[in-house]
C-alpha cells in the first residue's frame, strides 16, 4: 500500500471509530437524560403522599442520596436529586421541551431549566440544539440577557418563530445593547476606535456569537471606492440567513446626526457597489457607547429597515442594570410607537 492510500485508509477507519463514539455518547446521553426525569418524577409522586410535603420530601430525598451513593456511587448527593426533581416539575406536561432536553447535555439542562420564562426556556433549548452552543456559552448568553435584548430590539413573535426556522426579519437579528465583556477592554478613559476594532478582530468567535445566527467575517477596513474618493468601512460580514451583507461602523462615544448620515452612505454606497445580483439589501449597524432616543427618532433610523444603531457594553451587566437598560428601551420603543399614532 502507497503512503496515499494506507493515510485515506486510516482516515476512514478514524471516521468510523469518532462516529461510533458520537452515537455512543448520544445514545449514553439520552438515556441518562431520560432517568434523571424518571427519577424527578418518582420523587414528586413520593413526596405527593406525604403530610408535610416540605418535610417529608426533605427527609425523602435525604435518605434516597444515601441509599443511591451506596450502591450506585457518587452522583446522587442530595442536591442532585432536587435537581431531577425541579427537572421534573419544570417540563411536565411541555413534550416539545422535553424532546429538546434530550438532545442536550444534562450540563445544559441544568442552566435552561432554571429561567422562569416558560418561552425564554423554549427559545434556549431550541437555539442550543441549533446552534451548537457550549454549556460556557449558553451561560454566558443566559447571564448576558441575550433573548432579552433580542426582543428589546424585535417583535416578540417574529423571535420564536425565528427559534423555528419559520423566517427571517433584520431586525430580529440586532441587539440592544451588545454585551462585548470577552474583550477584556477597560472602560476608563476615552477608547480608540481603533483599540477597539483590533480587540474584536483578537476575539472574533466571541464577537460572532454575540452577533447571533448566520455571521460569517468577511473584512475589516474594507474599502469601497468612487471615481474621486475611497472609503474605509470598519468591519464587514455576511449573514447567510439573511442573505445579504452587515456593515458595522464602530463608535466610542455618543452617537451623532453625522454618523447616521455617513452609515446611509455606506450602506447606499455597498448596495450600489458590491452587493450581489441575489444578495438582499445591504444592513448597516452603527455600534456606539450610547444614544440618544430622540435622535433615533427624528432621523432615518426611524423607519429604515438597513440601517441601525446599537449601544455596547465593554462589562456584562447585572441582571438589574439589563433589567433597567431593556426596560428603558421598551419604553422608547413604547413612546414612538405612541407618537405615530
Amino acid at each position: 500500500m502507497n503512503k496515499i492510500t494506507t493515510t485515506s485508509f486510516y482516515n476512514d477507519i478514524r471516521l468510523i471509530l469518532q462516529s461510533a463514539r458520537n452515537k455512543a455518547y448520544t445514545a449514553v446521553n439520552s438515556a441518562m437524560v431520560e432517568a434523571y426525569w424518571l427519577i424527578g418524577k418518582r420523587i414528586v409522586e413520593e413526596e405527593q403522599k406525604g403530610k408535610d410535603r416540605a418535610e417529608y420530601g426533605q427527609q425523602l430525598i435525604k435518605n434516597l442520596s444515601i441509599e443511591l451513593n451506596a450502591e450506585f456511587g457518587k452522583g446522587f448527593s442530595v442536591a442532585n436529586l432536587k435537581n431531577f426533581r425541579q427537572f421534573y416539575l419544570t417540563f411536565v406536561g411541555d413534550k416539545k421541551s422535553y424532546t429538546l432536553c434530550s438532545q442536550l447535555s444534562w450540563s445544559h439542562i441544568r442552566l435552561i431549566m432554571r429561567i422562569d420564562n416558560k418561552q425564554a426556556r423554549t427559545w434556549y433549548l431550541t437555539e442550543s440544539k441549533a446552534e451548537n452552543w457550549s454549556v460556557r456559552q449558553i451561560q454566558r448568553n443566559i447571564n448576558s440577557s441575550y433573548y432579552e435584548r433580542l426582543l428589546s430590539s424585535a417583535d416578540k413573535k417574529a423571535i420564536v418563530s425565528n427559534s423555528e426556522n419559520e423566517g427571517f426579519n433584520a431586525r430580529d437579528f440586532i441587539k440592544d445593547p451588545y454585551v462585548l465583556e470577552f474583550l477584556d477592554i477597560k472602560e476608563n478613559g476615552k477608547l480608540k476606535e481603533s483599540i477597539l476594532e483590533q480587540a474584536i478582530i483578537n476575539n472574533i468567535q466571541e464577537f460572532l456569537l454575540e452577533m447571533g445566527k448566520g455571521f460569517s467575517f468577511v473584512a475589516r477596513q474594507f474599502r469601497i471606492s468612487t471615481e474621486t474618493s475611497h472609503f474605509y468601512i470598519d468591519l464587514v460580514f455576511y449573514n447567510y440567513l439573511l442573505k445579504c451583507f452587515v456593515i458595522i461602523d464602530l463608535k466610542t462615544s455618543k452617537l451623532t446626526h453625522q454618523d447616521i448620515g455617513q452609515m446611509d452612505m455606506y450602506v447606499r454606497m455597498f448596495d450600489d457597489l458590491k452587493r450581489g445580483v441575489d444578495d438582499n439589501p445591504t444592513i448597516g449597524i452603527i455600534l456606539c457607547k450610547d444614544k440618544e432616543e430622540t435622535m433615533v427618532r427624528y432621523s432615518v433610523l426611524k423607519d429604515s429597515e438597513q440601517i441601525f444603531a446599537s449601544k455596547y457594553s465593554l462589562v456584562l451587566p447585572t441582571e438589574k442594570e439589563l433589567e433597567a437598560e431593556l426596560d428603558r428601551e421598551v419604553k422608547m420603543i413604547e413612546e414612538s410607537l405612541m407618537v405615530e399614532k
